[in-house]
């Protein structure tokens, strides 16, 4: 376990505003914002945001004020916070996020789950102070092990997870390798799917539809992100690394897309500072590549989609009513579903979104379990 703080070069800092300012802005495409790509307009100005108004020496000290660490797990460094409750007895709390995230999304509700847990938050293999990958084959399981590993390490013999999105997935793994330390998973962002059984979509509610839809709407208009990263993620790493611009249209259309539909704009829904801390963390740490890199590991490993048993750890499950497309039936078919909260508002990055709504979700259920 060796201490880390982020101390990032002035020179590497001097080096993004110099090709920020030096951006060959592409044309704007006909057709209505958003629906072919990130705005020419939108871009230019959270560009000059990042490269003039942005603050990132105040996000560092923010983010040092957590304890943080790295750790050596399976040949793969691990970047991790970790903070103790006063509380000695406290039950520990592993808090996993998914790409384009990092582990500053749950800078808002660290300092709050610490009144209850003792908080561990990991950086996902390939991804930010975690990057790059030390060789092939980091998939799900492999990151669901070392994580297993890690809260081993760290003495814990009892521990929660809750994870998001792509985290969830991580989580869910966790839980099946570690059934007997893990007392419950937490779950935001989750994807469910039917099966190919007519009676799934028999009596679906009315909201459940609405899901469904966007689930379709989905695999049918925005997956062009999910195509690339699985085939050919070095092929894309050449530009994200080298172009700001190009690292910041790639995660923003994320954020747009996965945050509150009711959101104007992803600053909107989890601020412009937030935003660009976590854009940072992967211009700054170069994990454009091997971030992407996981969704190839994910596509060529056999064991991704084969049939897993149904989880037996206590899960809860918060689903929001503007983004999620989880459908309970379906979530209960997979995992032992004992909490099920519907909120109005939020998306995938809920940690950032409503920061008190989840912390009070996961205080909930894990005094529960």
């Amino acid at each position: 376990m060796r201490p880390f703080r982020i101390a990032v070069p002035q020179a590497e800092l001097d080096d993004l505003r110099d090709r920020l300012g030096r951006t060959r802005w592409a044309g704007q495409l006909p057709g209505d914002p958003w629906t072919r790509g990130v705005p020419v307009d939108y871009l230019r100005g959270l560009a000059e945001y990042w490269g003039g108004r942005f603050d990132w020496r105040a996000a560092e000290e923010k983010l040092n004020a957590f304890p943080q660490y790295t750790t050596e797990v399976d040949g793969q460094n691990i970047h991790f916070v970790h903070v103790r409750s006063a509380n000695p007895d406290a039950l520990a709390l592993l808090l996993v996020h998914d790409w384009p995230g990092s582990f500053t999304q749950f800078s808002e509700v660290i300092a709050p789950l610490a009144e209850d847990f003792h908080v561990v938050v990991t950086s996902t293999p390939g991804v930010g102070f975690s990057g790059p990958h030390a060789g092939a084959g980091w998939n799900t399981g492999r990151i669901a092990g070392a994580f297993v590993t890690l809260m081993a390490r760290l003495g814990y013999g009892r521990y929660g997870v809750q994870g998001n999105g792509g985290g969830a997935w991580i989580a869910a793994e966790m839980g099946r390798q570690d059934p007997e330390r893990i007392v419950g998973l937490h779950l935001n962002g989750l994807i469910t799917f039917p099966s190919d059984d007519p009676a799934d979509f028999e009596g679906l509610t009315e909201l459940e539809q609405g899901r469904l839809g966007r689930l379709q709407n989905f695999r049918d208009d925005m997956m062009g992100f999910n195509a690339i990263q699985s085939t050919r993620p070095q092929t894309l790493a050449f530009g994200l690394h080298d172009s700001p611009v190009g690292q910041l249209a790639w995660i923003t259309e994320k954020f747009q897309e996965w945050t509150d539909a009711a959101a104007t704009s992803p600053e909107d829904a989890v601020g412009i500072d937030n935003l660009l801390t976590n854009i940072s963390v992967y211009w700054f740490t170069g994990t454009a590549g091997s971030s992407a890199n996981l969704y190839y590991e994910s596509a060529h490993d056999p064991a991704a989609w084969a049939p897993k048993p149904r989880g037996t750890v206590p899960t809860a499950v918060i689903a929001t009513a503007t983004t999620d497309v989880a459908i309970r039936r379906f979530a209960e078919r997979d995992h032992n579903v004992t909490r099920w909260t519907e909120v109005e508002r939020g998306g995938n990055f809920l940690s950032l979104e409503q920061p008190a709504t989840l912390v009070d979700d996961v205080r909930e259920f894990f005094r529960a379990v």
